[in-house]
């Protein structure tokens, strides 16, 4: 079964919209195995932005400076969801990473609007509310920097057997 790392930022908590946010991925069948508050420091954010999606390498020190400011106004929620195909699902409802692309009916095209250009412009990170990992790989190494095992769960959730495939004996 594939998981992916969700990290719900600063402005989607502030706003209110932690619940809103989770319901949309139970609502399709992703089980929720880990989740936990926490205000991650510059060396954490670090190696998830850089060391690991290579932000710096792909947008510039800019780019990487106002998303380190952004994400340090406030504590984070990250949690991880598994599910088939569930990087990919999960892409899929958060909506394109600049708030403006995003379609509606996404995450971010229902609750952010906001463009790279005026981001730039102000010299503030993007408010798109929601990290997602990009790619199965990207997710594995998400997870193993944001959660120990012992704080991944392995539960049958009452829908599974809608959701998930069958075991095989």
């Amino acid at each position: 079964m594939e998981r992916t790392l969700i990290i719900i930022k600063p402005d989607a908590l502030q706003r209110g919209l932690m619940g809103e946010i989770m319901t949309r991925f139970e609502k399709v069948g992703l089980k929720i195995v880990a989740a936990k508050m926490l205000q991650p420091d510059v060396n954490h954010y670090m190696h998830h932005y850089e060391d690991i999606s290579k932000m710096i390498t792909r947008r510039g020190q800019k780019a990487f400076d106002v998303t380190m400011e952004m994400m340090q106004q406030g504590p984070v929620i990250a949690y991880i969801l598994e599910g088939v195909g569930s990087v990919g699902l999960v892409r899929k409802m958060v909506g394109a990473t600049e708030p403006k692309e995003a379609l509606p009916g996404t995450i971010r095209g229902d609750y952010a609007h906001v463009s790279f250009e005026h981001a730039d412009n102000e010299d503030v990170g993007i408010p798109n509310l929601i990290h997602a990992s990009g790619d199965p790989e990207e997710a594995e190494q998400e997870i193993a920097h944001w959660f120990s095992e012992t704080e991944i769960y392995d539960y049958d959730p009452v829908h599974s057997k809608y959701t998930q495939p069958k075991k095989t004996k």
